[in-house]
């Protein structure tokens, strides 16, 4: 049976799914807060409105991904700020 919480009755602070099979799960107005995502399948995920601030994606496949409307200030791949990278790829166009 689906679990839908939207209280702090609900609240499931330090859950851990392993081995899980969260199949179209959805996350609405969710903390994630210092959530750690190890060896996950996000394939066809959808994030919308989401605060990805001071995270850090390592050992990524980002193929095929598409971040559209985002907010890059001070956002980097590979230690290069993705605004720089952008204003040289607009400047040669």
């Amino acid at each position: 049976m689906p679990m839908e919480t939207n209280n702090e009755e609900g609240s499931i602070d330090g859950v851990r799914f392993i081995n899980a099979n969260l199949n179209g799960a959805k996350f609405c107005d969710a903390n994630l807060a210092d959530a750690r995502f190890l060896d996950v399948n996000l394939t066809g995920a959808r994030f919308e409105d989401v605060a990805l601030t001071g995270a850090t994606l390592r050992n990524v496949n980002c193929s095929n991904l598409s971040i559209e409307d985002g907010n890059y200030d001070g956002m980097t791949i590979e230690g290069i700020l993705v605004t720089d990278l952008l204003r040289v790829y607009h400047e040669r166009q």
